[in-house]
């Protein structure tokens, strides 16, 4: 599946890891944040645009819209996922989107070529990539190692980007 949008909750880490990749190499991107712009470090920043606030202040509630509004949910993780990223597993488990949870602690290039083989493997040409995982507080330096991961996937994915950074919203 090659990747149209992403899309993230905007937490610390892996969310933020994944918006960044997508704006490094100007790609859709977007989201639910929760009402307030919730985050563990105050409010998830206004440079992030084209994020939507739920209803509600829940971190259940907008990882549940981001399963639903995307083809597929990328958790990536360092370890076993647990706690709001294992929920997250569960949430796509529930609605029926395909979920595939990865160890970055382990070699980046296996963890690359896992995420590439898994895109490949599903049944959409192309669709909206739900990327979700550790915060930043758990494991210090995730959001860098999302962005490069990610950014490395995108472009086996979706081939060399047309154009460089911008600030392209859902």
């Amino acid at each position: 599946m090659k990747i149209s949008t992403i899309i993230s909750g905007g937490q610390t880490g892996a969310d933020r890891g994944g918006l960044e990749a997508a704006r490094q190499i100007g790609l859709p991107y977007g989201g639910w944040v929760p009402k307030g712009r919730r985050a563990e470090d105050g409010k998830v920043p206004l440079t992030y645009t084209g994020l939507c606030e739920t209803e509600s202040p829940s971190y259940q509630v907008r990882s549940e819209a981001n399963v639903i509004d995307s083809h597929a949910t990328l958790v990536l993780v360092c370890g076993l996922p647990v706690g709001s990223t294992m929920k997250t597993c569960a949430l796509a488990l529930k609605h029926g989107r395909p979920c595939l949870a990865v160890n970055l602690a382990a070699d980046r290039k296996t963890a690359v070529d896992q995420i590439v083989a898994w895109l490949a493997s599903l049944p959409l040409p192309e669709g909206v990539l739900n990327v979700a995982g550790s915060r930043e507080s758990k494991v210090p330096g995730m959001q860098a190692v999302t962005r490069a991961v990610l950014s490395e996937v995108l472009s086996r994915v979706n081939g060399p980007p047309l154009q460089t950074g911008g600030n392209s919203d859902v």
